[in-house]
């Protein structure tokens, strides 16, 4: 079962399940890799919203983690252990969620900015006033570029925050106004609301469709994506160092983010077959990697490490906590048959 299928087969419930990755990915896949996406800033990951899972391990034995209580002391917490794990401890073959009420009020608002540093100091602003908002997403002018291009939207080409706010209808008044305020205070410019249904969808949508904009406004190019995520008040210093790098290195760039939980894309467009340009964006890649962990932040928010970040695993965790997933890992499939090579080799 896919996210947007559950969310069509409970819609009459009066609830929802909120973490969108962007893609209608499956709701085991998305345990697995413990997905986030758009709406983390306010009901976080996979992480917080899985209660228990059913999963296949190595042997065939089926075991079953968690329960539907809030809170439980009792053991280890294998949920927690396997949301994430990439499928190499067990196939997850059932998943509990925790599920949320549709919010009785939706507001979705659109705010430019002169610079890119002026859009992630408004959001820095935003979450520490402990403002409540569902999402907080960053485009920079490359990308407001493309997807106007691609989605024939009619943006203005800046640095752009597309937010949405969740609540009773005076609450979420109430949060508009604070964050139009900040934002103000930033810079900000041309607040706009999406005050229907179809204009959040449509803008949602754009969103969801940067990476293929990208693509269409790049002919012949591909693109090299990676994705940090650093504590909200580093992260300015980390974008603005990465934009002035992706720009003394000549190839075309574009940003988006949820930086509302400090977590961003940078993905490079490189002629496809152009090795010097791959190099590159690899290297430009690695920098901002190393950037992160050194901001005390993670080599990825929410790509996960695979089979590219295995080396920046060591440099954020430490040999040690590597080889002790090894120890796990051998451990509960000690023939190496499920994803094997992934996260680390052994």
């Amino acid at each position: 079962m896919t996210r947007e299928q559950l969310n069509r087969e409970i819609r009459d419930t009066g609830l929802f399940f909120p973490i969108d990755p962007g893609a209608n990915a499956s709701l085991g896949g998305m345990a697995a890799t413990r997905a986030s996406g758009t709406n983390a800033v306010r009901y976080g990951t996979m992480r917080e919203n899985v209660l228990g899972l059913t999963v296949v391990t190595a042997s065939g034995e089926i075991i079953h983690t968690g329960t539907r209580a809030k809170k439980s002391s009792a053991g280890y917490d294998l949920t927690r252990l396997m949301v994430g794990s990439e499928g190499t401890l067990g196939v997850i073959t059932g998943v509990t969620l925790k599920l949320y009420p549709l919010p009785e009020a939706v507001s979705a608002a659109i705010c430019h900015f002169k610079d890119i540093g002026s859009a992630v100091d408004a959001t820095i602003q935003i979450i520490q006033m402990g403002v409540p908002i569902a999402r907080c997403e960053l485009l920079d002018v490359n990308a407001v570029r493309a997807v106007n291009e691609h989605s024939k939207l009619g943006l203005r080409e800046s640095p752009m925050l597309l937010m949405e706010f969740h609540g009773s209808e005076a609450g979420v008044k109430e949060q508009a106004e604070t964050v139009q305020a900040i934002a103000a205070e930033a810079g900000g410019e041309n607040f706009e609301w999406a005050s229907t249904p179809e204009e959040r969808t449509r803008l949602w949508a754009a969103r969801h469709k940067a990476y293929f904009a990208g693509m269409t406004t790049h002919p012949g190019c591909r693109t090299v994506t990676t994705d940090t995520c650093v504590p909200i008040s580093r992260l300015t210093e980390i974008i603005e160092a990465s934009v002035a790098e992706a720009d003394a290195s000549g190839l075309p760039y574009y940003i988006v983010g949820h930086v509302g939980d400090g977590n961003f894309h940078l993905a490079y467009m490189v002629k496809d077959g152009d090795a010097k340009e791959r190099e590159t964006a690899e290297r430009l890649s690695m920098q901002m990697v190393h950037r992160a962990i050194a901001l005390q932040g993670t080599c990825t928010g929410e790509h996960g490490i695979g089979l590219h970040k295995q080396g920046f695993l060591v440099d954020e965790t430490g040999a040690g906590a590597v080889e002790m997933m090894r120890t796990l890992k051998r451990a509960l499939d000690p023939k190496n048959i499920l994803n094997p090579g992934k996260i680390f080799s052994l």
